[in-house]
């Protein structure tokens, strides 16, 4: 099923969401597919789709900071970070403290996570708080920013959620925060020198 980023769109989206199905969205970055992270059954079903290794745990979405807080620990120092790069294309590898993720997410200390800075998930995650946010693609092969080309080229999952094309240079850049020095896992949209810019 594919609709559109509207209010009805959205609606069906964390209808389906709620009920343990699977969701193509766009974010600021790339195409993601998502499902609700406390659902085992539906982490399951991503991992079939993108025939990505049970054992690369999966980022999830959230709405904003004060929502991250919920689940991760996020000290002063990560604070100055996140103000500055959230909603937006920075994932941060934080400590989880939320054991019902922990067992449905196959997680032990640390999750990845990031607000993206997209409207269109923001409304969807304003209504469900979290989301598994991995790139809609099998694992291996490029990500997606033409909802037309990831419609195609992805099976499998229960909603579409088209917003047109996603104009970005790169996916996320990921980093982990270690006694206040960062440390870049993968970069994408921001460079180490973005992130260290006062």
């Amino acid at each position: 099923m594919k609709v559109k980023c509207d209010q009805g769109g959205i609606e069906k989206a964390l209808e389906i969401i709620k009920h343990g199905g699977i969701a193509v969205f766009p974010t600021d970055t790339v195409y993601g597919i998502g499902c609700n992270p406390y659902n085992n059954e539906a982490v399951k079903k991503i991992y079939d789709i993108k025939s990505r290794d049970i054992s690369k745990p999966l980022p999830i979405l959230t709405y904003s900071t004060e929502i991250a807080e919920k689940i991760v620990v996020i000290d002063e120092f990560t604070k100055k970070i996140v103000t500055k790069f959230w909603p937006g294309p920075l994932t941060i590898i934080l400590k989880l403290i939320d054991n019902d993720l922990k067992k449905s997410l196959f997680l032990n200390e640390k999750i990845a996570i990031r607000v993206p800075n997209h409207k269109c998930t923001l409304k969807i995650l304003k209504g469900c708080n979290f989301l598994v946010g991995t790139s809609a693609n099998i694992s291996g092969h490029p990500s997606f920013t033409n909802p037309d080309e990831c419609f195609r080229n992805l099976e499998n999952y229960d909603i579409f959620v088209d917003g047109g094309t996603i104009t970005s240079k790169a996916e996320s850049t990921i980093i982990e925060i270690e006694n206040e020095k960062i440390n870049i896992l993968r970069e994408g949209s921001l460079t180490k020198e973005d992130i260290l810019e006062k």
